[in-house]
């Protein structure tokens, strides 16, 4: 079974450079969690599943911590969705920088990672 969040928008001052940590940016977010259900489904108990308001707040927890690299912000997302389910076997966080100031037109910067349960 899979619980996602899709396009959770957030202004955050994540950025290499002293600029962009000053100024912020606006920030996409997707996050995929893959488990196996604790109980049987038809239970309706919150408790059986991966609750995805909780996953929204680790994520907004996350963006509100300033960072120089969105690869760090993503691991923190991803270690604090394992520290709250640590039975979930699949993870993936998706992580876009709107309009990254490159000089150019550029819709977004994003990182992807991925986790797997050994």
């Amino acid at each position: 079974m899979k619980i996602a969040i899709q396009g959770a928008e957030f202004f955050a001052h994540h950025g290499f450079y002293p600029e962009e940590q000053k100024l912020g940016n606006y920030f996409l977010v997707d996050v995929e969690v893959g488990f196996e259900p604790t109980g049987p489904l038809d239970e309706d108990d919150l408790t059986n599943t991966v609750n995805y308001e909780q996953l929204y707040h680790i994520v907004a927890g996350q963006m509100k911590q300033t960072r120089k690299l969105l690869e760090t912000v993503a691991n923190g997302i991803l270690d604090d969705i394992k520290s709250e389910w640590p039975k979930v076997g699949s993870i993936t966080v998706i992580l876009k920088k709107m309009n990254p100031p490159l000089g150019h037109k550029v819709a977004s910067s994003s990182i992807t990672l991925n986790y797997k349960k050994a």
